[in-house]
């Protein structure tokens, strides 16, 4: 198959508005976006079957709906539809494996709702060997003026390498136009506080050393496009209140996720929970080893 972005479709205004971040995503990589629909019950395709006895009518409507409005938008785009006869959690796996980026609804929950991001979403999210990306719907999505462009985000722990998160982080800010914000939390060793708050020598010595990584870690990268503004940040707080708080107004935040070695069951770490639980932009969740 050719290289694709897909995109999981259940009628859901939150898939929706993943379809068309996907489309705009796909435009700008020059790829096929691909449109899949899963269903168990999905009959084997008829020859000459009138609509209303058509057991997988409202399927293909769904499908073809979503690809007229985004061939509408975009209409250079090479758009798919694929509907599959399957479990959906089980075809998004299969088509991440297949494709360049897998994109998901993700809806906006409340704190007290924010671990139950729904039944497919996050197993997809936590399995996949491929980036996926969740996109919540927002007022715009439903015909209101589109939000500022914003920036990307990228979120490095900086142990072991950070390629993969920059690899991704970059190709999408150059093919957007948009600006690169690298970001480190490190929270604040025992050792390093005092009676009366932090013991500032310490915490200038970490800031400085975390400084020194992030500008190892992004040295290759700027020099590789160097028409990129990349800026970095470091702060001394909890890394996932650092990577949250640094997303607001964002039109992206890139977040890691460790492979799961064999025998352990797939989880995310606690930057990436906080990321798509909490972020209110689109998040991009990039495995790496």
């Amino acid at each position: 198959m050719q290289p694709a972005v897909t995109v999981g479709l259940d009628g859901s205004p939150e898939s929706l508005a993943a379809a068309r971040w996907a489309a705009d995503e796909a435009e700008k990589r020059k790829l096929t976006l691909r449109l899949l629909h899963a269903w168990p019950l999905l009959a084997p395709e008829p020859a000459r079957v009138p609509a209303e006895v058509d057991q997988n009518y409202w399927a293909k409507r769904l499908v073809h709906t979503a690809r007229a409005e985004l061939q509408a938008r975009h209409p250079g785009l090479s758009i798919v539809g694929n509907l599959v006869a399957d479990d959906a959690q089980n075809a998004l796996l299969q088509a991440a494996s297949e494709s360049e980026m897998t994109v998901l609804g993700s809806r906006g929950l409340e704190p007290v709702e924010s671990y139950f991001l729904g039944d497919v979403s996050m197993p997809v999210v936590a399995r996949a060997e491929r980036p996926v990306v969740l996109v919540r719907a927002e007022p715009q999505d439903q015909g209101a003026s589109p939000a500022p462009a914003g920036r990307v985000v990228v979120a490095l722990k900086l142990h072991g390498s950070c390629d993969a998160l920059l690899d991704f982080a970059v190709h999408t800010a150059a093919a957007r136009g948009l600006p690169l914000l690298a970001v480190h939390g490190r929270s604040v060793p025992l050792h390093a506080r005092v009676p009366w708050g932090v013991d500032h020598d310490v915490t200038e010595e970490m800031t400085r050393d975390a400084y020194k990584q992030l500008d190892e870690a992004l040295h290759l990268w700027r020099e590789k496009y160097p028409r990129l503004d990349v800026a970095d940040s470091v702060r001394l707080a909890s890394p996932a209140k650092v990577v949250v708080q640094a997303a607001e107004g964002a039109a992206l935040l890139v977040v890691g996720r460790r492979r799961h070695r064999h025998g352990l069951a797939p989880h995310l770490g606690p930057v990436a929970q906080a990321a798509v639980h909490h972020g209110r932009c689109p998040v991009a969740v990039v495995p790496h080893d």
